[in-house]
Protein backbone atom coordinates (compact mmCIF):
# COMPACT_ATOMS: atom_id res chain seq x y z
CA UNK A 1 0.00 0.00 0.00
CA UNK A 2 2.77 2.36 -0.32
CA UNK A 3 3.56 4.10 -3.53
CA UNK A 4 7.55 4.23 -3.91
CA UNK A 5 8.53 6.52 -6.69
CA UNK A 6 9.85 10.25 -7.26
CA UNK A 7 8.05 12.67 -4.95
CA UNK A 8 7.68 16.19 -6.60
CA UNK A 9 10.07 14.84 -9.18
CA UNK A 10 13.14 15.67 -7.12
CA UNK A 11 14.21 12.54 -5.13
CA UNK A 12 14.14 8.73 -6.02
CA UNK A 13 12.95 6.76 -3.79
CA UNK A 14 11.09 8.49 -0.94
CA UNK A 15 7.88 6.79 0.41
CA UNK A 16 4.19 8.46 0.40
CA UNK A 17 1.14 6.46 1.28
CA UNK A 18 -1.68 6.53 -1.94
CA UNK A 19 -4.59 8.29 -0.43
CA UNK A 20 -6.88 6.01 -2.87
CA UNK A 21 -5.48 2.92 -1.26
CA UNK A 22 -5.65 3.47 2.02
CA UNK A 23 -9.31 5.10 2.07
CA UNK A 24 -9.77 1.98 0.07
CA UNK A 25 -8.40 -0.09 2.72
CA UNK A 26 -10.23 1.07 5.76
CA UNK A 27 -13.59 1.40 4.01
CA UNK A 28 -12.45 -2.62 3.29
CA UNK A 29 -11.93 -3.03 7.01
CA UNK A 30 -14.68 -1.29 8.47
CA UNK A 31 -17.26 -3.30 6.11
CA UNK A 32 -15.85 -6.89 6.61
CA UNK A 33 -15.29 -6.11 10.50
CA UNK A 34 -16.94 -3.26 11.78
CA UNK A 35 -20.82 -4.32 11.89
CA UNK A 36 -22.65 -6.01 15.00
CA UNK A 37 -21.89 -9.90 15.21
CA UNK A 38 -18.93 -10.14 12.75
CA UNK A 39 -16.80 -12.91 12.75
CA UNK A 40 -12.90 -13.64 11.23
CA UNK A 41 -12.59 -16.00 8.42
CA UNK A 42 -11.11 -18.77 11.03
CA UNK A 43 -14.95 -18.10 12.76
CA UNK A 44 -13.15 -15.91 16.12
CA UNK A 45 -15.46 -13.14 16.64
CA UNK A 46 -14.10 -9.68 16.39
CA UNK A 47 -13.65 -7.23 19.29
CA UNK A 48 -13.59 -3.55 18.71
CA UNK A 49 -13.66 -2.02 21.78
CA UNK A 50 -17.74 -1.47 21.70
CA UNK A 51 -20.14 -1.34 24.86
CA UNK A 52 -22.27 -4.00 22.32
CA UNK A 53 -19.71 -6.67 22.86
CA UNK A 54 -20.36 -6.98 26.55
CA UNK A 55 -22.91 -9.71 27.89
CA UNK A 56 -24.66 -12.20 26.54
CA UNK A 57 -26.80 -12.02 23.49
CA UNK A 58 -29.51 -13.81 24.16
CA UNK A 59 -29.91 -13.07 28.04
CA UNK A 60 -29.00 -9.22 28.38
CA UNK A 61 -30.18 -6.85 27.41
CA UNK A 62 -28.66 -5.33 24.19
CA UNK A 63 -26.68 -2.34 24.04
CA UNK A 64 -27.35 -0.27 20.92
CA UNK A 65 -23.97 1.40 20.17
CA UNK A 66 -21.54 1.63 16.81
CA UNK A 67 -19.44 3.75 14.76
CA UNK A 68 -19.03 5.00 11.56
CA UNK A 69 -15.63 6.57 9.37
CA UNK A 70 -15.84 9.28 6.63
CA UNK A 71 -12.80 11.13 4.87
CA UNK A 72 -11.82 14.54 4.49
CA UNK A 73 -8.97 16.01 2.92
CA UNK A 74 -6.76 13.92 4.28
CA UNK A 75 -7.89 13.59 7.78
CA UNK A 76 -10.04 10.42 9.03
CA UNK A 77 -12.96 11.62 10.82
CA UNK A 78 -14.29 8.41 13.48
CA UNK A 79 -18.42 9.00 14.27
CA UNK A 80 -19.44 7.33 17.62
CA UNK A 81 -23.47 6.51 18.71
CA UNK A 82 -24.80 5.00 21.59
CA UNK A 83 -28.09 5.02 23.54
CA UNK A 84 -27.30 5.03 27.48
CA UNK A 85 -28.93 5.27 30.39
CA UNK A 86 -29.65 8.62 32.54
CA UNK A 87 -27.78 7.05 35.51
CA UNK A 88 -24.39 5.94 32.97
CA UNK A 89 -24.79 10.16 32.48
CA UNK A 90 -23.80 11.03 36.23
CA UNK A 91 -22.02 7.47 36.97
CA UNK A 92 -19.08 8.55 35.32
CA UNK A 93 -17.22 10.89 33.38
CA UNK A 94 -18.62 10.33 30.22
CA UNK A 95 -16.58 12.32 27.62
CA UNK A 96 -13.96 10.06 29.00
CA UNK A 97 -15.28 7.22 28.48
CA UNK A 98 -17.02 8.15 24.76
CA UNK A 99 -13.07 9.37 23.88
CA UNK A 100 -11.71 6.11 25.43
CA UNK A 101 -14.28 4.27 22.89
CA UNK A 102 -13.38 6.14 20.25
CA UNK A 103 -9.94 5.73 20.75
CA UNK A 104 -10.38 1.98 21.05
CA UNK A 105 -11.73 1.84 17.24
CA UNK A 106 -8.83 3.81 15.88
CA UNK A 107 -6.91 1.07 17.55
CA UNK A 108 -9.16 -1.61 16.16
CA UNK A 109 -8.40 0.39 12.38
CA UNK A 110 -5.01 0.10 13.02
CA UNK A 111 -4.58 -3.46 14.26
CA UNK A 112 -6.59 -4.45 11.26
CA UNK A 113 -4.75 -1.99 8.52
CA UNK A 114 -1.24 -4.00 9.84
CA UNK A 115 -2.60 -7.33 9.72
CA UNK A 116 -4.20 -7.13 6.40
CA UNK A 117 -1.88 -4.74 4.13
CA UNK A 118 1.81 -4.88 6.36
CA UNK A 119 2.00 -1.63 6.44
CA UNK A 120 1.29 0.56 9.41
CA UNK A 121 -1.03 3.49 9.45
CA UNK A 122 -0.58 6.79 11.41
CA UNK A 123 -3.74 8.30 12.61
CA UNK A 124 -2.92 11.43 14.92
CA UNK A 125 -5.42 13.72 17.04
CA UNK A 126 -6.25 16.81 14.71
CA UNK A 127 -8.37 18.02 17.27
CA UNK A 128 -11.00 17.04 20.68
CA UNK A 129 -13.73 14.83 20.82
CA UNK A 130 -17.26 16.39 20.05
CA UNK A 131 -19.78 14.48 22.31
CA UNK A 132 -23.41 15.64 22.42
CA UNK A 133 -25.87 13.39 24.61
CA UNK A 134 -29.71 14.02 23.68
CA UNK A 135 -32.48 12.99 25.77
CA UNK A 136 -34.93 10.10 23.75
CA UNK A 137 -37.09 9.59 27.25
CA UNK A 138 -36.92 10.54 30.58
CA UNK A 139 -34.75 7.28 31.03
CA UNK A 140 -32.80 6.76 27.97
CA UNK A 141 -30.19 9.22 26.40
CA UNK A 142 -28.26 9.14 22.70
CA UNK A 143 -25.16 9.97 22.77
CA UNK A 144 -23.37 10.96 19.44
CA UNK A 145 -19.69 11.70 19.30
CA UNK A 146 -16.82 12.28 16.73
CA UNK A 147 -13.21 13.17 16.43
CA UNK A 148 -10.66 13.64 13.11
CA UNK A 149 -7.48 12.29 13.13
CA UNK A 150 -4.80 13.22 10.71
CA UNK A 151 -4.00 10.67 8.69
CA UNK A 152 -0.02 10.43 8.24
CA UNK A 153 2.56 9.76 5.34
CA UNK A 154 -0.03 10.90 2.78
CA UNK A 155 -0.17 14.08 0.93
CA UNK A 156 -3.42 15.84 -0.56
CA UNK A 157 -4.19 19.31 -1.69
CA UNK A 158 -5.03 21.77 0.40
CA UNK A 159 -8.61 22.46 -0.04
CA UNK A 160 -9.78 25.80 -1.11
CA UNK A 161 -12.10 27.98 -0.20
CA UNK A 162 -15.46 28.53 -1.08
CA UNK A 163 -16.98 30.46 -4.86
CA UNK A 164 -15.98 34.40 -5.05
CA UNK A 165 -18.68 35.32 -6.60
CA UNK A 166 -22.56 34.57 -5.85
CA UNK A 167 -24.17 32.06 -6.98
CA UNK A 168 -27.01 34.55 -8.07
CA UNK A 169 -24.62 36.49 -10.03
CA UNK A 170 -22.86 34.05 -12.06
CA UNK A 171 -26.64 32.68 -13.09
CA UNK A 172 -27.31 36.48 -14.61
CA UNK A 173 -24.22 36.37 -16.35
CA UNK A 174 -24.74 33.30 -17.96
CA UNK A 175 -28.28 34.35 -18.79
CA UNK A 176 -27.09 37.67 -20.31
CA UNK A 177 -24.37 35.72 -22.33
CA UNK A 178 -27.11 33.26 -23.92
CA UNK A 179 -29.16 35.96 -24.56
CA UNK A 180 -26.41 37.84 -26.20
CA UNK A 181 -25.74 34.82 -28.45
CA UNK A 182 -29.84 34.31 -29.22
CA UNK A 183 -29.88 38.02 -30.41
Amino acid sequence: MLKIGKKDGNQAGDQTMNVLEVVRGIAQIVAELGYDGAHRADGSKVEIGLNREDGHVVNDSRVMDGFNVRFNAGQLIVSYQAEIKLSDIYKQDLEAEVEQTIQDVVDFIKREYRGQYGKSLSLTPADKVHARAENTSRVRYFVTAHRAYDIGGIKVDPVRGGSKGSLEETFRAFMRADDADNS
